[in-house]
């Protein structure tokens, strides 16, 4: 349970003095799609230790002068590439049969 990065341990604000942050900038990330907190049976905002991640690099690229809204997209084309890439590695596994060079095009095996 505490050892599942997605498990939402922490209420906001544990999760905002975690991140060294306010919690109205956690609401802010929420509002940017970043991280979408859970909601515990009386609705309070519970956070796990993967969205502490992305919320401290949202809070390090804001105070390098990012702007919020930027820095969240950035967040997510990066986390959207990362699992693209996993996927891609998983499938190479599955398929190692399937190999292709990177001087061949795919397609034309």
């Amino acid at each position: 349970m505490f050892g599942d990065d997605d498990f939402p341990a922490y209420t906001m604000g544990r999760a905002a003095e975690i991140v060294g942050a306010s919690q109205d900038f956690l609401r802010r990330l929420d509002e940017e799609k970043l991280i979408t907190p859970f909601r515990s049976a009386g609705g309070h905002r519970r956070y796990s230790r993967y969205q502490l991640r992305l919320a401290a690099r949202a809070r390090e690229m804001v105070d390098q002068g990012t702007a919020l809204e930027s820095a969240c997209r950035i967040i997510i084309l990066e986390d959207q590439l990362e699992e693209a890439l996993e996927q891609n590695r998983k499938f190479q596994l599955e398929r190692p049969d399937q190999d292709v060079s990177p001087d061949q095009p795919a397609g034309n095996g």
